[in-house]
């Protein structure tokens, strides 16, 4: 590509860009204010405070304790360390645990393994919008169930789901109930206490801040097996030494996203809707995936008739614009998407799916250039194409 190529970036459920003032409060932590927070000395004791600074910041946009929060280096890893802790922990009492079909792979596959081990595991179906129902899980829990894992909002369809309700039926079964918010924190409302939250998994590189900096909520009371054995950092339940740079830039990010929440939601939800109704008027056999309404604020997602979704990517890539066809974490696989295929779609279909996730410093310029060059790029494909 020439060096003066303009991107155009519609990926942000992906990955966001760090904020220019979170890299600035970030940058001290690298070379000046280095230290250890477990080390005696001054150094030590002054990012120890810091630590707890961010653990406060943290718990209080989720009406949390700080002592709930737990300092990870992922989603995926938080993810693994809600279900297989929970597992292990409290084998004694039941080995069933319960998720969605349209869970993130690291879910899905942290259940897959705990299959593995003995434990029993009930995939909840989802309907054509990506919604999980209510009845399903309750007749999906047995005696033997100790945990359900259900996302708040998913990752590809931007489907949100009815989190509060599911945490009121897990707490009158005394199941603990785990949601991943990667999408939904700093961008929905999350009171842990009153949704009847017991886990709760956010990332920073979601909300403008670092990558290789995430969290797990955990409510005091429940029991948990740690993944990681060694210095008993994180209350004994994520030993290694703390990544201070990338809990600040967690911390700052989640604070800043905080404050601009409401305004950033009514600019991307007002963005979203022009979009989708451009495309769908200006293009032909084109429909949504997801839930109309019940969707983040900056996702679209959508599947054009007779047209080959990695294919489309790549044109538009060409022409500068970044998207996906689902999720960036397993984009590169060629098997359709399972959060499609459980959504009652086609293996044709999911294929012609493209997803378009709006951000922060996504412009009404960039909107009206991606119009044009979506609209050209499926022209081209159709006119190739033998089944249109």
């Amino acid at each position: 590509m020439p060096l003066n190529f303009k991107t155009y970036y519609f990926d942000y459920a992906s990955t966001t860009p760090v904020d220019p003032k979170v890299v600035s409060v970030m940058a001290p932590y690298f070379n000046k204010k280095f230290g250890n927070p477990n080390s005696l000395h001054h150094l030590g004791r002054e990012a120890n405070q810091v630590l707890m600074q961010s653990r406060e910041t943290i718990a209080k946009i989720i009406q949390a304790s700080p002592e709930e929060i737990i300092f990870t280096s992922s989603a995926t890893e938080s993810n693994n360390l809600a279900l297989k802790g929970v597992a292990w922990a409290n084998k004694n009492r039941g080995n069933h645990i319960i998720i969605s079909s349209i869970e993130h792979d690291c879910v899905l596959n942290s259940a897959r393994w705990l299959e593995g081990q003995g434990f029993s595991v009930t995939y909840l179906p989802v309907n054509r919008e990506g919604l999980v129902f209510l009845n399903d899980l309750k007749k999906a829990i047995k005696p033997q169930t100790i945990l359900v894992s259900i996302m708040h909002a998913n990752n590809e369809i931007g489907t949100i789901e009815p989190i509060e309700a599911i945490g009121d039926l897990c707490r009158k079964k005394n199941i603990f109930f785990h949601t991943d918010a990667a999408q939904t924190f700093g961008k929905i409302s999350i009171d842990v206490r009153k949704m009847n939250i017991d886990l709760l998994t956010a990332s920073a590189h979601k909300i403008y801040g670092p990558k290789g900096s995430a969290f797990l909520y955990v409510r005091k009371g429940v029991k948990i097996e740690p993944l990681l054995h060694g210095g008993e950092q994180e209350s004994a339940l994520r030993s290694s030494t703390v990544n201070m740079p990338g809990v600040v830039g967690l911390a700052t990010a989640a604070a800043l996203s905080q404050k601009l929440m409401k305004k950033e939601n009514a600019k991307m939800a007002k963005m979203r809707d022009q979009l989708i109704k451009a495309i769908c008027k200006n293009i032909p056999s084109v429909s949504l995936n997801g839930h109309p309404t019940k969707r983040l604020s900056n996702n679209i997602n959508l599947r054009f008739k007779a047209i080959e979704g990695e294919s489309l990517l790549m044109l538009l890539d060409a022409a500068g614009v970044c998207v996906s066809t689902g999720s960036a974490c397993s984009s590169a696989k060629l098997t359709a998407s399972h959060v499609l295929l459980s959504c009652g779609l086609r293996p044709e279909e999911a294929h012609g799916s493209l997803r378009i996730t709006l951000g922060r410093h996504t412009t009404n310029q960039e909107i009206n250039y991606l119009l044009k060059a979506l609209a050209k790029a499926v022209k081209k494909l159709r006119n190739l194409s033998p089944y249109f």
